[in-house]
């Protein structure tokens, strides 16, 4: 999945849409593939995939899904993370932890600190993390819990999650979903699947072709401030995953001002980021954790920035939705095409 970022006001559409319902093991094979649907990490699931075997993995996928979640969903108590959070200084984690710190390390690092999931203290004072909130926090109160941010601050010694202090609090909501794809895409093709599209709240993972024996098409959202939707962009996913942050439609609205105080904070200030993005879309061949966290941290920077580290990836693909003098303005990758 913030924090740097929390949940995505908006999803990533794809065309191949699935119309059935799925409960705890529903699925059904239709032209060759199977499509199962679901909810997890507090939003929506879907994939399909193509299997020769007709294999029904559908409680495989729940049960990993489970394990995710018993690692990094910081509304569960009983979680990893949330053991980690309740106060002590240090503790032996599994496989999915580590595999999601080691690539938020990465991206901290890739994003000049933009990316930092210890900005968690700060964003449950302002409502955005497990807790709801009466009255927005002070500047005193948010000067005082800044020292607890800083990802340096962390890291990870053999199978063991150390932190400096340990009131440090952790939030990787802003890269789960995207990890929570991409464990799903990895047990398929680990089952010999190669044509395949897994989403989790608007987070995709796509490989091979699509029941068509087409690239998996997927549409980019075009911003409404009224709640209406439409596509505005069309590009095919080639062994791809792409996720997209934004804050036009996830905000709350301040009970004193009436402002909007949108779910992206900048982990330099623990306060909700100025910024004039309005949505970032990323496409990685590498991971959708890892565009999933790009997302998110180019939404805390603001555009000029954004594009400038953009740039320095050239294996990454962006769409930027911004506002430039009160208008709606775009930008994208060259390595990026859209269906005409």
């Amino acid at each position: 999945m913030h924090r740097t970022a929390t949940i995505k006001p908006f999803k990533v559409l794809f065309f191949c849409f699935i119309t059935l319902f799925f409960t705890n093991a529903c699925n059904v094979k239709k032209n060759g593939y199977k499509k199962l649907q679901g909810n997890v990490f507090g939003t929506t699931f879907h994939i399909k995939y193509s299997d020769n075997l007709e294999r029904d993995l559908s409680e495989n996928i729940a049960e990993l899904f489970k394990e995710i979640n018993n690692s990094l969903s910081t509304y569960h108590n009983e979680s990893v993370i949330s053991k980690l959070n309740s106060g002590i200084p240090s503790i032996e984690v599994d496989d999915n932890f580590k595999n999601v710190f080691v690539l938020a390390k990465k991206i901290h690092k890739n994003t000049e600190g933009y990316f930092d999931p210890t900005i968690g203290k700060t964003g449950n004072v302002w409502g955005f993390g497990p807790k709801k909130i009466t009255k927005e926090p002070s500047v005193s109160e948010i000067d005082s819990l800044m020292q607890y941010v800083g990802f340096e601050k962390v890291s990870l010694k053999g199978n063991t999650v150390v932190k400096e202090n340990k009131e440090i609090y952790l939030d990787f909501n802003a890269i789960a979903k995207g990890y929570g794809v991409d464990v799903a895409g990895l047990f398929l093709e680990s089952k010999g699947i190669k044509d395949y599209l897994v989403e989790i709240g608007g987070e995709i993972r796509a490989r091979g072709k699509n029941a068509k024996g087409d690239d998996w098409s997927v549409g980019i959202e075009e911003p409404h401030f009224d709640g209406a939707r439409s596509l505005q962009k069309i590009t095919h996913l080639k062994n791809e995953a792409i996720a997209t942050s934004g804050n036009y439609r996830k905000f709350r609205i301040d009970s004193i001002t009436g402002q909007k105080i949108a779910h992206t904070l900048n982990p330099k200030t623990g306060s909700p980021a100025q910024t004039d993005l309005l949505s970032t879309s990323v496409i990685s061949t590498k991971s959708c954790g890892e565009a999933d966290a790009y997302a998110t941290a180019f939404m805390a920077m603001g555009f000029e920035k954004a594009r400038k580290i953009a740039l320095q990836h050239p294996d990454l693909k962006v769409f930027f939705i911004y506002l430039e003098n009160d208008k709606l303005k775009t930008y994208k990758s060259e390595n990026l095409k859209f269906v005409e």
